[in-house]
């Protein structure tokens, strides 16, 4: 009886889940086996929408460079994401009393729209009236007004370091709630034998993150490997300047929607389906590992 009142309580998300979540995607990866002419699917075409991913222009030079740049974003907000995060986790877990206001402040930029932060990080960073470059010429460091979106040596940093900025709360909160249930008896134990601030660190606290760790390497894996609103919003469907913020997401926008050609909705889902099966299988191998270090860590 509880096991079917649970499902009934379930099925209005299992449904929703089923019409706008797995249909898609099951009917786009049906979609990439075939051929098509506009929007008439034609006969049964194999793998050849798979195919022409990695013998035809302009997928021989746009795939490679926008997956690189998806790896390049999610190493760089790997790294600095979660290296700024557990260092303010681990400064607010030590002040109780001002922590929610503090976390709260860093959850807020999470809260608004990538879209949203593209474009108003986009205005600031302006090289003609942007209040960055205007106050870094004010304090003397004329050679650091730079045009930041300009550039190709400096644009993919942008959206890796707009992206840290945006979503840092995130990794603040979870390593927050990860260091409470870390218990102090182990830290002091630690201590009266001796051992130093940085050797607790590392020798009992550290560890007894890894589940922490974990869960948001793999949600920043998935996370930049889909990404697509703030590269959009700094680099418009083509990746400006010159291709140096095109991602594999705005190569599958320009495929479906942009391109007009007749094979689109072909290659397009085929390009959807290569995505998906990167995120999950880089998803589901880190799962792994980071499982059998858990496994190894408490046993």
């Amino acid at each position: 009886m509880r096991r079917r009142t649970g499902l009934l309580f379930a099925a209005p998300a299992l449904v929703l889940f089923g019409v706008f979540v797995l249909y898609p995607m099951v009917t786009a990866f049906s979609y990439a086996f075939f051929t098509w002419q506009g929007t008439t699917r034609g006969t049964f075409a194999g793998v050849a929408n798979f195919h022409a991913l990695f013998t035809k222009a302009p997928f021989t030079t746009d795939l490679p460079r926008a997956l690189l740049h998806n790896v390049l974003f999610f190493l760089g907000t790997m790294a600095f994401q979660n290296t700024i995060g557990l260092t303010v986790a681990m400064l607010l877990h030590s002040r109780p009393r001002t922590r929610r206001m503090l976390q709260t402040l860093y959850a807020m930029p999470y809260l608004v729209s990538p879209i949203v932060i593209g474009y108003l990080w986009t205005l600031l960073l302006s090289p003609t009236f942007g209040p960055v470059n205007t106050l870094l010429t004010r304090i003397g460091l004329e050679s650091w007004a730079l045009p930041w979106l300009g550039d190709p040596k400096t644009a993919l940093w942008v959206v890796i370091l707009v992206s840290v900025w945006q979503w840092i709360g995130f990794p603040v909160l979870l390593y927050g709630a990860a260091l409470g249930g870390v218990p102090e008896e182990l830290s002091e134990a630690a201590r009266v034998d001796g051992a130093s601030h940085r050797q607790t660190f590392f020798r009992i606290v550290l560890p007894l993150l890894v589940p922490a760790i974990g869960t948001v390497s793999v949600l920043t894996f998935i996370f930049a490997m889909e990404a697509f609103a703030l590269p959009y919003a700094f680099g418009g469907s083509t990746g400006n300047p010159a291709g140096a913020t095109d991602f594999v997401s705005l190569l599958f926008y320009r495929t479906a929607f942009d391109s007009g050609a007749p094979e689109a909705i072909g290659t397009s889902s085929a390009l959807a389906t290569l995505l998906f099966v990167i995120i999950f299988g880089g998803a589901f191998a880190a799962t792994a590992v980071l499982r059998r270090q858990e496994r190894r860590i408490t046993g």
